[in-house]
C-alpha cells in the first residue's frame, strides 16, 4: 500500500513558490540546467525540489548523518544523477566546488546559526559565476521575540531583542550588499501561516486560502517584518543588469 505524502506546511509551500519563480528568471539566460549548491542542505528537502525541476544540485553540509539520509532519499526517488552530497561548510565551498563554478547558492536557515554571517556570504559569492544568484532564508528576530513573549518567556524575549547576532531584513540586506550582491526581491515567509493552528486549515480549500493570504502579505512591509523568516533573492551582477528584473 502506498502511503500518501503528508501535506506541506503553508509556509514551506509559499517558500517553494517564491524560489521556483525566481529560478525561472535565470533559466532562459542559461539555456541549460542550473548548477546549484545547497549550503547546509542537510537531508535534501529543498535540493530534491530543485532537482525535480531539472537542475543539478550539490548539497554541502557538515553532518555525515544528514548526508547519509540524503543518499537514501536520492535512491528512493531516483535522483542520484541530479544531486550529490559533499561534507563541509561555507569555508570549504571553493575547495569543494571551485571558484566561479555555480549559478545559484541556496543558503537557508544558516546565517542565524553561524559565528560570522558575513564570511558565509563572501564564500558564497566566491563560488558564483558572473550573474549568479543567492537565495537566502533567515529567521527574523521580531518573530522570535514575539513568540517568546507570547509563550510567557519575557526575559528570554528581552535577551533576544538585545542580541546583536539576531537578524532582520535590514541587517540581512546590509550583509548581502556588503558581500557584493544586489537585492532583487525580499519576501516574508510565515507572515500569518505560522500563527494559524493546523486545525484551522484542514482541507484543501482552507489551505489554498491561507496560501493566497501568505502571498498577498509577504511583501507588505508591516507583515514582512513580523514573518517568521525573510527570504532574500539577490544577484551578483551590476546595477544595470539588476534593473531588468
Amino acid at each position: 500500500m502506498v502511503m500518501p505524502r503528508r501535506r506541506r506546511p503553508v509556509a514551506t509551500t509559499r517558500l517553494w513558490e517564491v524560489l521556483d519563480a525566481q529560478l525561472g528568471t535565470l533559466e532562459p539566460s542559461r539555456q541549460r540546467p542550473l548548477d546549484v549548491v545547497d549550503l547546509g542542505g542537510g537531508t535534501g528537502g529543498l535540493a530534491l525540489d530543485v532537482a525535480r525541476r531539472g537542475h543539478h544540485v550539490t548539497v554541502v553540509d557538515p553532518s555525515a548523518d544528514a548526508l547519509a539520509s540524503l543518499e537514501r532519499r536520492l535512491a528512493d526517488e531516483q535522483l542520484a544523477a541530479s544531486v550529490v552530497g559533499r561534507q563541509g561548510d561555507a569555508a570549504d565551498l571553493v575547495g569543494l566546488l571551485g571558484e566561479g563554478s555555480v549559478d545559484v547558492v541556496l543558503c537557508h536557515r544558516v546565517l542565524e546559526v553561524v559565528d560570522d554571517p558575513a564570511a558565509v556570504l563572501r564564500h558564497a559569492a566566491a563560488v558564483l559565476r558572473p550573474g549568479g544568484a543567492l537565495s537566502l532564508l533567515v529567521a527574523q528576530r521580531h518573530a522570535v521575540v514575539l513568540g517568546q513573549a507570547l509563550a510567557g518567556h519575557v526575559a528570554a524575549a528581552r535577551q533576544t531583542w538585545a542580541d546583536p547576532r539576531r537578524l532582520d531584513l535590514a541587517s540581512v540586506t546590509a550583509l548581502v550588499e556588503d558581500a557584493g550582491f544586489g537585492v532583487v526581491e525580499s519576501d516574508g515567509i510565515g507572515a500569518v501561516s505560522e500563527l494559524v493552528p493546523e486545525s484551522a486549515v484542514e482541507g484543501a480549500a482552507a489551505s489554498a486560502d491561507l496560501l493566497a493570504l501568505e502571498a498577498a502579505l509577504g511583501r507588505d512591509p508591516a507583515f514582512r517584518a513580523l514573518a517568521a523568516h525573510v527570504h532574500v533573492f539577490a544577484r551578483l551582477t551590476p546595477e544595470d543588469v539588476l534593473s531588468g528584473f
